[in-house]
């Protein structure tokens, strides 16, 4: 017998097709029990202005609150939370 005879390959199938069907049921039951939302993210980025060529200021979006932040070389810091329209 070869390793790759037609019993291997429908075992191999079949396998693949259990692992599948396991892991969309367990998606589909995380999502149902609220522990996986479909929604865009609480975080993201609305701007980035390089100040030179190793600095840049973003302006990012948190849980509906915008926030400055300055990344560069010597590390990310924090500016602070913008005021609300």
């Amino acid at each position: 017998m070869s390793p790759l005879d037609a019993s291997t390959i429908a075992q191999a199938i079949a396998a693949l097709a259990a692992v599948l069907l396991l892991a969309w049921g367990a998606a589909r039951l995380a999502r149902q029990r609220g522990l996986v939302t479909t929604t865009p993210g609480r975080l993201a980025i609305r701007a980035a202005c390089p100040l030179d060529a190793r600095r840049r200021l973003v302006l990012i979006a948190c849980d509906g609150r915008e926030a400055l932040l300055l990344t560069g070389p010597g590390g990310d810091q924090f500016l602070g939370w913008l005021p609300a329209p």
